[in-house]
């Protein structure tokens, strides 16, 4: 199976982003974090395999411009979120595996990890 290197974890909540931060590095992967779009914009320039958003994020910013960079670059990506159901239909629209607030940490890196595979799969398979 073809597993991620690096991951990108998007939340405001520290208490969350570092309990996701210490899942991943359980994985062997190598996190980055960020609470701002700027921030995780910054990330995705440097190059990441896959994912995981928060939806609301600091000083009222969602995860919608990071998504969309993803899905521009073919990065997979998973929504966790206590948000899930009081964003707009542009937030819910997006082509990712949602996982509600709370969830296991473990849980919510091995969605990401698993998407990766997938994605990764699909293009192998496609190329073969």
């Amino acid at each position: 199976m073809d597993r991620p290197t690096s991951i990108l974890l998007v939340d405001d909540e520290p208490l969350i982003l570092m309990d996701l931060e210490f899942a991943a590095e359980d994985e062997g992967l190598h996190p980055y974090c960020a609470a701002t779009i700027a921030t995780a914009l910054e990330h995705i320039e440097s190059g990441i395999d896959c994912a995981v958003l928060d939806v609301s994020l600091q000083d009222g910013e969602n995860c919608l411009p990071i998504a969309l960079e993803l899905d521009k670059r073919g990065i997979p990506y998973v929504i966790h979120s206590g948000d899930l159901d009081r964003q707009n239909e542009t937030i819910r629209s997006l082509n990712a595996y949602r996982i509600a607030k709370p969830a296991c940490s473990r849980k919510v890196v091995g969605a990401a990890i698993e998407a990766y595979s997938q994605t990764r799969g699909g293009m192998l398979a496609a190329a073969e």
